[in-house]
C-alpha cells in the first residue's frame, strides 16, 4: 500500500461519517419539521389530552329562609375525591396507599378500579371535609383529585325536616319544598379550561367556556319562632299522651301564608343515610282522616244558609235519633231541645244529623266543598292530597247524616286549617302558601254575616261548659271546636281515636287559624279537647305575643293578670259514637 493510499483512508472515513450525520440531521429536521408543521394538530390534542382539562365550575343551592331571613336550609362547601383510572392502574401499587387514606378496603378499590379501567372517571368519595381531601390530594398519587362541591346543611334539623325535605348528593331536592321549588333553588354549572402538572395541580386557567349560575333563594311563609314553639309543644302532647303521632299547622288568615307546619314523630335531614322511608311524609297535606265534629261548624253554616234560625229548636231523643234503621247518640243527653249554638257547644251528632236531614245533599255538598274540602288546597307541596268528598247523589240519608258530623269523609288536617281560616275571613277562602308574599287565589265560602254568626257561636266552645275549655287563652276572645273521631280500618272502625282541635284567634281580628291532629292517644284520655287543645293553647298564647297581636278582652286581660293562675273547668261533652253498621 502506497503512502498516499494510507493517507487517503482517515480522509474517506471522516467524509462517511460527516455524511451519515448531515442524513441524521436532516431526517431529524424533516421529522421536526413534519410535527411542527403537518401533525402538529394531533401533538397538541395529545399534550392537552394529558395536562388541559375541562372541568365544572361548582354553583350553589340557594338558600331557603323564613319569613324573617333566617337560614332554614344553607349549602357548605366540600370537597369530592376521584379519580382517572387509566392513570392510576399505570401506577398500581399506590392503590393501597389510597385505599387507606381514603378508609376503604383495598379490595373494594381495586375491584371498582378493574371495573371501570377504560373509563376516566370514577367517584371515590363524595362530599368530604375540605382538611380531609387535602391530605388525600397531598399524597400525589397519579391520576387522583378533588373538585369543589356543596353539601345542604340544616340548620334547625327535626324542626323543619317534613316541611323542608331534603336533597341528594348532586344538590337535587328530593323532598318538600326542596323538591317543589328544586328549579328555582338550582344554579346551572359553568364550565372552564384549565391546565393540570403531572400532580394534577392547577397551574393556569386557559379559557372560561360557560358563566356558572347560583341558585336562587327563597323566603318561606313559615315563621321559625312559631315553628320551633308548635314543635315542642306538639312533641310534648305525643309522648305525654302516649300516642303515635302527631301534626299541627298555623295559618295566617288573612294572607293564607303558613306560619308554621309540623310533625312528630320527624327526623333529622343532615342525616340522609339514616332516614326512614316512613318519617318522610309531611303528614299535614299527604295523610287524611276523618275530622269528626270539626265538621259540624260548616253543617250549621249549611243551616244558616238554607234558612234555618239560630234559635231554632231541635228536639232530642233520649234514645238516640233513629234514621233509616240505624240509631245516632251522643255522648250525653242534652234534650229534650237545642239550638244551634248549644249544638256547637255540646257537639251533638243528633243536632248535626238532624240538620242535615231538612237540607239537600246537593246543598251541604256544595257548602263544603266551597270551604275546600275534596280537592287540594294548591299550596304547591309535592304529595298533597285532595282527601275525599263523594259525590251527592251518592248519598244515602245515613250518609248524609254521617258527612254532618264528621264521618264518611276525609279530610288533611290543612284543608280543616284553610276551612277555619275561611269562617274568620268573613267567609273568604284563600289558599295556603309556602311563600311570603305570594299572590294567593280568593274565592267566597259563604255570606261574611253567616261566617260572623258561626264564629261567634264556636266562641263559647271555649268558654265555661264548652269541650275546649283548656284552649281559652287570657285577654283574647277564642274559637274553636274538638273533635273525636275513631280510626277507620277495612270493615269498620277500631277503637283507637284521633284527636282534633280547630281555632281561631283573636275572634275581633283574627290572625291565626291552627289545627292539631294527635293520633291513637293511649293516655289518660283521647278527648280533643283534653289532648289536642292545649297544645292549640300554648303555642298560641306565644304566637301572639310574638306576632304583637293586641288583646280582643283588654278589661278582662287587665283582671287576668292580678289574678292568680287557676286550671280551666273541663267539661268532656264531645260525641264520638258512630253508626256501626255504616262503613263511610
Amino acid at each position: 500500500m502506497t503512502i498516499q493510499s494510507r493517507q487517503s483512508q482517515p480522509r474517506t472515513r471522516l467524509m462517511f461519517i460527516a455524511v451519515v450525520l448531515i442524513l441524521c440531521g436532516g431526517v431529524v429536521v424533516a421529522r421536526a419539521a413534519y410535527m411542527q408543521l403537518v401533525t402538529d394538530d394531533f401533538y397538541m390534542r395529545a399534550g392537552n389530552e394529558r395536562f388541559l382539562r375541562e372541568v365544572p365550575i361548582a354553583t350553589t343551592r340557594g338558600m331557603i329562609t323564613d319569613r324573617n331571613g333566617e337560614p332554614l336550609a344553607v349549602s357548605s362547601p366540600v370537597e369530592s375525591i376521584w379519580v382517572n383510572p387509566k392513570e392510576l392502574l399505570v401506577d398500581a401499587k399506590r392503590i393501597p396507599e389510597l385505599a387507606i387514606a381514603l378508609n376503604m378496603p383495598q379490595q373494594d378499590l381495586t375491584l371498582r378500579l378493574a371495573q371501570r379501567k377504560d373509563k376516566q372517571f370514577m367517584y371515590l368519595r363524595r362530599h368530604m371535609n375540605p382538611d380531609d381531601a387535602k391530605v388525600v390530594i397531598d399524597l400525589n398519587i397519579p391520576g387522583v383529585y378533588s373538585s369543589r362541591e356543596f353539601r345542604r346543611f340544616y340548620p334547625h334539623r327535626e324542626v323543619m325536616s317534613q316541611v323542608l325535605g331534603f336533597t341528594n348528593l348532586d344538590e337535587h331536592g328530593v323532598e318538600g319544598i326542596e323538591l317543589a321549588y328544586d328549579d328555582w333553588l338550582t344554579g346551572t354549572e359553568g364550565k372552564q379550561k384549565i391546565i393540570r402538572d403531572n400532580r394534577g395541580r392547577i397551574v393556569e386557567n386557559v379559557d372560561l367556556i360557560k358563566h356558572a349560575e347560583n341558585g336562587k333563594d327563597l323566603m318561606l311563609s313559615i315563621d321559625r319562632r312559631i315553628q320551633y314553639l308548635a314543635y315542642s309543644e306538639l312533641k310534648k302532647s305525643v309522648l305525654e299522651n302516649k300516642a303515635r303521632s302527631g301534626s299541627a299547622v298555623v295559618l295566617d288568615v288573612k294572607t293564607g301564608e303558613i306560619l308554621a307546619m309540623v310533625n312528630y314523630p320527624s327526623y333529622n335531614p343532615n342525616s340522609r343515610d339514616t332516614i326512614s322511608p316512613s318519617l318522610r311524609r309531611n303528614t299535614t297535606v299527604t295523610d287524611v282522616l276523618e275530622p269528626g265534629s270539626t265538621m259540624k261548624p260548616f253543617t250549621v253554616v249549611a243551616a244558616l244558609e238554607n234558612g234555618v234560625d239560630p234559635n231554632i229548636s231541635i228536639p232530642i231523643e233520649p234514645g238516640g235519633y233513629r234514621l233509616a234503621g240505624h240509631t245516632i247518640t251522643d255522648t250525653h243527653y242534652y234534650g229534650p231541645t237545642i239550638d244551634l249554638r248549644r249544638l256547637l257547644v255540646k257537639s251533638s251528632n243528633i243536632g248535626s244529623a238532624k240538620l242535615a236531614a231538612n237540607m239537600t245533599s246537593q246543598h251541604l255538598y256544595s257548602v263544603l266543598n266551597r270551604f275546600g274540602f275534596g280537592e287540594k288546597t294548591d299550596s304547591g307541596f309535592p304529595g298533597e292530597s285532595a282527601a275525599v268528598l263523594s259525590a251527592p247523589n251518592r248519598w244515602g240519608p245515613v250518609e248524609k247524616a254521617t258527612i254532618a258530623y264528621g264521618y264518611g269523609l276525609s279530610v288533611t288536617p290543612l284543608q280543616i286549617a284553610q276551612a277555619y281560616a275561611s269562617l274568620a275571613n268573613h267567609g273568604i277562602r284563600i289558599s295556603p302558601t309556602f311563600i311570603k308574599g305570594a299572590q294567593t287565589e280568593h274565592s267566597k265560602a259563604i255570606d261574611p254575616v253567616i261566617a260572623g254568626q258561626v264564629l261567634n257561636m264556636l266562641e263559647d266552645v271555649t268558654k265555661t261548659g264548652g269541650t275546649a275549655t283548656r284552649a281559652a287563652i287570657k285577654g283574647y276572645r277564642v274559637a274553636g271546636k274538638t273533635g273525636t273521631s275513631r280510626r277507620a280500618v277495612a270493615g269498620g272502625y277500631e277503637k283507637k281515636y284521633i284527636s282534633l282541635f280547630a281555632g281561631v284567634v283573636p275572634i275581633e281580628n283574627p290572625k291565626f287559624s291552627m289545627v292539631v291532629v294527635i293520633q291513637q292517644p293511649m293516655g289518660e284520655s283521647y278527648y280533643g279537647g283534653m289532648v289536642s287543645a292545649p297544645v292549640f293553647h300554648n303555642v298560641m298564647d306565644g304566637a301572639l305575643r310574638l306576632m304583637d297581636v293586641p288583646p280582643d278582652q283588654i278589661e278582662q286581660w287587665y283582671v287576668d293578670q292580678n289574678k292568680t293562675s287557676a286550671s280551666p273547668e273541663i267539661t268532656v261533652d264531645e260525641s264520638v259514637s258512630l253508626i256501626p253498621e255504616v262503613t263511610p
